[in-house]
């Protein structure tokens, strides 16, 4: 697999193929048995070389219970000290309020309801500053109002971010929507498909003939690709 710098892709698959054991391989977290990773044009050494310079966010929020809102998501600030923490706490601000958060950064994670601590464990991924970043369901536990709109949001801040994103996700609408390739996983292999959707993006597209025709094409390939 090979991602460009800027690119969006989604994986896509059934449970158990690997889609989660690779981000964690990517993000530092597991050693890979075989093969190797190349990260911002070089080779990658060792799985602890790349801890901390690439943001990854799992599918559980793990927050942590006895912080505030805004303390979870300052943590990345805190391990790497760049900049002032009056700029980290700003642009904190900026992105809670960006996911209709304001006004909870002194909440506990114990107050709030699951989406949004969903939703205040991808503002911490976001807060990290990492060019890459991986997502593993983000929005799986959202209702489809609240995910509809996040889409929209995601798509505003990779655009005007250039941020590299790989993301993980079952539902096919949601891969279609937001990537510019989609890499679907099966038996320890990937086959690349490109969305040929115009770009910018808007929520309405899933509507339309072509959107759906792509969706029931790739709904088709994952059918083919699930072992009987």
């Amino acid at each position: 697999m090979n991602v460009q710098k800027g690119e969006f892709i989604s994986l896509v698959g059934a449970s158990g193929c690997g889609k989660s054991t690779l981000l964690r391989i990517i993000a530092g977290l597991l050693e890979p048995s075989g093969g190797g990773i190349i990260f911002e044009g070089r080779p990658s050494g060792s799985s602890a070389s790349r801890l901390g310079r690439i943001g990854y966010m799992p599918q559980q929020d793990l927050l942590l219970p006895w912080r505030t809102v805004l303390d979870n998501c300052l943590l990345a600030w805190e391990l790497q000290r760049k900049g002032s923490r009056q700029a980290a706490v700003q642009q904190i601000r900026s992105l809670l309020h960006s996911l209709g958060l304001a006004g909870t950064e002194n909440a506990y994670p114990e107050e709030l309801s699951g989406g949004m601590r969903q939703r205040i464990a991808l503002a911490r991924t976001l807060s990290s500053g990492s060019e890459l970043l991986l997502l593993d369901e983000p929005f799986g536990a959202l209702d489809a109002m609240t995910k509809r709109s996040l889409h929209r949001w995601l798509l505003e801040l990779w655009s005007s971010l250039g941020r590299t994103v790989a993301f993980i996700t079952h539902d096919l609408e949601e891969a279609l929507l937001l990537s510019d390739r989609i890499c679907l996983m099966e038996r320890g292999s990937l086959q690349e498909i490109t969305v040929p959707l115009p770009r910018p993006r808007q929520g309405q597209m899933i509507y339309q003939p072509q959107f759906m025709r792509l969706r029931e094409e790739l709904e088709r390939r994952l059918h083919e690709s699930i072992p009987n």
